[in-house]
């Protein structure tokens, strides 16, 4: 049974040990979305000692040469400023900016996680990942998801142009949105076989991941499964928000206030 994930910001609670966030999906098209995260790295995420980012950061990624777009160089200038405030910053990548790499890592001070990633924290063992390696119903993404994740593909990819490459992507999603206008919900879900797996392949107690935009709490046996929403604050029903972790244990799911980012 899925749990909604809704609450606000506790300002009872003492500093959090970690922020847990993904699927912000930022580009220069949602001003609002973007406003949001910049509002949140610099309001929220000091408070903490470490912030993960589970993927899908940005809309799409296409490669760390493209990193002095002035976009992206709002992005990298204020995650290095959270970062340069105490904060230490992880990523793990997602199924649209899998192609982040050192550059990126370098410049913003963000650690690259490699996925499924084991964090020992506040009493629990969780594990973090985007989600999409688990949506193991979905035959067709996993075979995509193989391809490009290979490093002859991507040594290919990342040769040609920039402009190229901007046109493949814009090319890639399209395809991708109309496919999944075909596809149930269940198929792009993640599986619970393949969620069952890596908790006792790790020996955790929790799951905390991203992708799939449907945030709830689900619960295994012996384990708790946890879904990050994702961002868009410029659509009709704005939405976005993340975990906080404290030293207790508890795990409290946040939103912003909306009116301190229009």
């Amino acid at each position: 049974m899925a749990t909604p994930l809704h609450s606000s910001l506790d300002i009872t609670q003492p500093a959090p040990v970690a922020l847990f966030v993904s699927d912000i999906h930022l580009n220069p098209t949602l001003p609002l979305t973007t406003a949001a995260f910049l509002d949140f790295l610099r309001q929220h995420a000091p408070k903490a000692s470490m912030l993960f980012i589970l993927g899908d950061l940005f809309e799409y990624w296409i490669g760390d040469d493209d990193i002095g777009d002035p976009y992206h160089q709002r992005i990298v200038e204020t995650l290095r400023e959270l970062k340069n405030s105490g904060t230490d910053i992880y990523f793990i990548a997602g199924n649209r900016d899998f192609l982040i790499s050192d550059k990126f890592a370098k410049v913003t001070g963000a650690e690259i996680l490699q996925e499924p990633y084991l964090l020992q924290a506040a009493g629990h063992k969780i594990v973090l990942c985007h989600g999409d390696a688990q949506c193991t119903d979905d035959t067709d993404y996993m075979v995509f998801r193989q391809q490009v994740r290979h490093a002859q593909w991507q040594n290919n990819f990342l040769a040609l142009p920039l402009e190229q490459r901007k046109s493949m992507v814009q090319g890639m999603r399209a395809s991708s949105q109309a496919e999944q206008q075909k596809k149930s919900m269940h198929i792009m879900d993640v599986n619970q076989d393949a969620i069952a797996r890596l908790v006792r392949s790790a020996g955790a107690d929790l799951v905390i991941h991203g992708h799939t935009h449907r945030p709830a709490e689900h619960i295994g046996d012996n384990y708790r499964r946890l879904v990050l929403p994702d961002w868009d604050y410029d659509s009709a029903n704005p939405r976005g928000g993340w975990l906080e972790l404290y030293d207790d244990g508890k795990l409290i799911p946040c939103t912003l206030d909306q009116s301190s980012i229009l």
